[in-house]
């Protein structure tokens, strides 16, 4: 990948975003994804940067089971872990894993990365400081084998 595409993710990736704050408010981001499902790269932080695009087909399954996930695992009344960089039309949303939150919200040198990043543009390794979890490899696999 050359240099400026890597500049142009990470600006991406360091951008502004907002909150799906509550479960309502994800639905309506998971149908707007539903809308254009063409054009994704979905990145799993700690799996090497994906070098294509997921089918319609791949798509809309990752949206399935991760909608499934979170809504499984962050026993909350609210949701308030996924953002987008506009959620009326995203070009980039992260989802952050329930079980490795740290602080997602506020103001950090070094913010904890989320678990899953979809975008328009190419990703990059992220160099996750910390190894996926054997169970999120497992959810993976099961989801692209």
């Amino acid at each position: 990948m050359d240099e400026q595409a890597h500049s142009d993710y990470m600006t991406a990736f360091r951008g502004s975003f907002t909150s799906a704050l509550r479960w309502h408010h994800l639905d309506d981001l998971w149908q707007r994804l539903r809308e254009e499902p063409e054009g994704w790269y979905v990145y799993a932080i700690g799996e090497p940067p994906p070098g294509n695009t997921l089918t319609r087909e791949e798509f809309l399954s990752f949206l399935q089971g991760v909608d499934k996930l979170l809504r499984e695992e962050h026993l909350e009344d609210y949701c308030g872990i996924v953002y987008a960089d506009d959620l009326q039309k995203p070009a980039m949303v992260k989802i952050y894993d329930p079980h490795n939150l740290g602080v997602v919200c506020g103001y950090s040198e070094n913010p904890p990365l989320p678990g899953w990043v979809l975008s328009r543009i190419p990703p990059v390794d992220l160099e996750s400081d910390r190894p996926l979890p054997n169970n999120r490899k497992r959810w993976w696999k099961k989801l692209f084998g």
